[in-house]
């Protein structure tokens, strides 16, 4: 087993739209290793044995194509026709992405912190795993723009999957900090900001 990190475990997160992985690249320019939950949770959905298995016995057989892939039209057609199973598959998936975040966390050396980006951390309580959560912050007209030239969709398509995640006043109050990406303030001045009061921190915590 590996031993425990000493590196802050902090969270970035943020609506869709926000631009979090935008705000995670700038960190990883500064050397922080960025985990990004989302991409990580899609390969553990076909790559992770015990997943795969409690994926099948929510969504059927069905949810994998015969070549190991996630059926993805399927799932897709599951999960929003019925009011409750994008719930009960998150309380799967999630878990999992988290016991593979602290083994890779463990991993890493020599560095004050790792950043754990997902767009689901207060939503599924996995602010409780983390010393710190980091929120990008942008308005609702100007998400839904991004949204909608980034992903093709409809303004009701959008608003459906904002309807999903929390509000986002209340991201804002439960955050340790927070980072606006409205188009008018610098985005890099904020992350540095930001970054020299974690390693502040995170050197308070090893003295």
């Amino acid at each position: 087993m590996l031993p425990t990190s000493t590196a802050l475990k902090v969270g970035l997160t943020g609506g869709i739209g926000a631009g979090k992985t935008t705000v995670a690249r700038i960190f990883a320019t500064l050397g922080i290793p960025v985990y990004y939950a989302d991409d990580r949770a899609k390969y553990l959905m076909t790559h992770d044995a015990a997943l795969v298995g409690k994926i099948r016995r929510l969504l059927g057989s069905q949810a994998y194509l015969p070549d190991g892939r996630l059926n993805r039209a399927h799932v897709a057609q599951v999960v929003f026709s019925q009011t409750d199973m994008l719930d009960r598959l998150n309380q799967i998936v999630h878990p999992a992405v988290r016991r593979d975040y602290a083994r890779w966390h463990r991993a890493q050396r020599n560095i004050p912190y790792t950043l754990y980006e997902a767009a689901l951390i207060f939503e599924t309580g996995g602010e409780r795993d983390l010393d710190a959560v980091i929120e990008v912050f942008a308005p609702k007209v100007l998400r839904i723009r991004r949204v909608r030239i980034r992903d093709g969709l409809t303004r009701r398509q959008v608003l459906a999957r904002m309807a999903r995640q929390m509000d986002e006043r209340e991201k804002r109050r439960r955050a340790d900090y927070v980072i606006v990406n409205d188009g008018r303030r610098m985005l890099i001045p904020q992350v540095l900001d930001v970054h020299r009061m974690l390693l502040h921190r995170a050197q308070t915590k090893v003295d």
